[in-house]
């Protein structure tokens, strides 16, 4: 009887739970056609996202330095800073390993500024300089040392030079080589190269069924216009690192839809088909090297210790002058009125520190990164630049957290105190080491066997264990 009557339920409990998963598939789907049929809706909100960006750009830089009294919620500048600084760069960093690149295709004032310029522009041919992979790479290093040089998170006019100088170039080159298109964001944007490794571990993408794009093609329907933007070839795309996630393409030919997919799966089952080796020099030797000086400096026993030995080398050889603040704020720090300021002793110490930084743990991580590919079989460059995606976790969350201690030492300012900022860390930092070696894992499985799999994963979780201990070192050590 009991037998009778599971062969009688199991029939309908399978189709209750497929009938289940297809009703959230749709609902996910509808939420990308939402995005598709307002696309007027999100011009408007980009425009109204742009104005805030301008007012909170431009005018701070104008304005005399915060008292000592000002606060958050009475100080255009602070609130500014603290927008910028505290909240809009960690969580966008955040929402890229949420929902994807949302930000770019829906918020991002830069992109809908310089789309705009393109739509008005002068269409030319791109340049080849243009075009350069190792732009993303580059901007991204140069920015985050020049803004540490002018202390870009502490004052307005650095941030307008910076954010500003970004916006009218992003316009610039939207002008001259748009044709409707954001040549600025596939190309030349700072933070582009981030944003695309860590929109690789997001649950939603654009998934485009090529079947069902063939038969489209075969059936003899009209084909609707698609303009996308981010110059993504929709086609072929399998990824989402370079996907705005605006919406445009959703529906297109009956085969792009809005979907889930498993966290990271990109890492494991994409990014090894087409080695990149700029995108594992901004994760080795930026995100977790430049990245790493540029928030260690300030905090390290080991750059006070240089210092002073170098201070008293100058003082014995008579080079007095390299301690004093003589460039101007645009080059170092210059606000002798906030008794903030930087010698051009301090300018080069920096950038010697983070360049030491940068070389020591890019070198150690390629590395490792290099054993593991050998461990694997015989020598492989692709096989060594698809391991090194399997630590975008730990690299995103580390900038993550140093962004965000910013945010914790602004409130603080302001009196206000967040608990359990310590654990949060600890559990950030160890669910991203945790996740960095359960892909390496998986992407050692595509490469070989169990032995040769469990021999690559020593050299694997000690690039992972140092990447989590840069951070540990700034918040429970120093």
């Amino acid at each position: 009887m009991n037998m009778a009557m599971r062969d009688l339920q199991l029939p309908n409990a399978t189709p209750s739970r497929s009938g289940a998963g297809a009703q959230k598939k749709q609902k996910l789907a509808a939420v990308g056609d939402f995005l598709m049929r307002r696309q007027s809706l999100i011009r408007r909100m980009q425009w109204v996202v742009v104005g805030f960006y301008l007012l909170l750009v431009g005018v701070p830089a104008f304005l005399p330095l915060p008292a000592s009294t000002a606060h958050i919620w009475n100080n255009l500048t602070l609130f500014a800073q603290f927008a910028f600084w505290g909240v809009w760069w960690p969580f966008v960093l955040l929402s890229m390993v949420l929902v994807g690149r949302a930000w770019c295709g829906l918020f991002c004032p830069e992109g809908a500024l310089s789309e705009a310029m393109s739509e008005r522009g002068k269409g030319r041919s791109l340049p080849r300089w243009l075009t350069w992979r190792g732009w993303p790479f580059a901007a991204f290093v140069l920015t985050t040392i020049y803004g540490q040089m002018v202390s870009v998170y502490q004052y307005a006019a650095p941030a307008l030079l910076i954010l500003g100088g970004s916006t009218v170039a992003a316009m610039i080159v939207g002008y001259l080589w748009g044709r409707s298109k954001r040549v600025w964001c596939r190309y030349l944007c700072p933070v582009s190269g981030v944003f695309g490794l860590l929109s690789k571990l997001a649950p939603l993408h654009f998934r485009v069924d090529q079947d069902a794009w063939h038969d489209h093609n075969l059936s003899g329907l009209p084909t609707p216009k698609l303009n996308c933007a981010a110059l993504v070839p929709v086609k072929i795309m399998k990824g989402g690192d370079a996907c705005h996630m605006c919406g445009r393409c959703s529906g297109f030919k009956d085969s792009v839809t809005l979907s889930w997919r498993a966290p990271g799966s990109e890492i494991v089952e994409v990014a090894g088909q087409t080695p990149r080796p700029w995108e594992t020099a901004l994760i080795v030797f930026g995100l977790m090297g430049v990245a790493v000086g540029a928030f260690h400096w300030s905090a390290s026993p080991w750059y006070i210790d240089l210092k002073q030995m170098a201070a008293e080398k100058l003082v014995d050889s008579g080079a007095v002058w390299m301690l004093k603040p003589l460039a101007p704020w645009w080059l170092l720090t210059n606000y002798p009125d906030q008794n903030d300021t930087m010698s051009l002793l301090d300018g080069a110490l920096l950038l010697a520190y983070i360049g030491a930084t940068a070389a020591a743990m890019g070198g150690f991580l390629i590395a490792c990164l290099a054993l593991a590919a050998r461990a694997l079989g015989p020598w492989s460059s692709r096989r060594l630049h698809h391991l090194a995606q399997c630590l975008i976790p730990v690299a995103g969350c580390g900038v993550f957290l140093g962004l965000s201690a910013l945010t914790v030492t602004l409130l603080k300012q302001d009196g206000v105190h967040l608990p359990y900022a310590p654990e949060i860390r600890a559990l950030l930092l160890a669910g991203a080491g945790l996740w960095a070696a359960s892909l390496a894992w998986r992407v050692s499985g595509l490469y070989a066997a169990a032995r040769r799999r469990l021999l690559a994963m020593v050299p694997m979780l000690a690039a992972t264990a140092a990447g989590v201990g840069a951070w540990v070192l700034l918040f429970w050590v120093w």
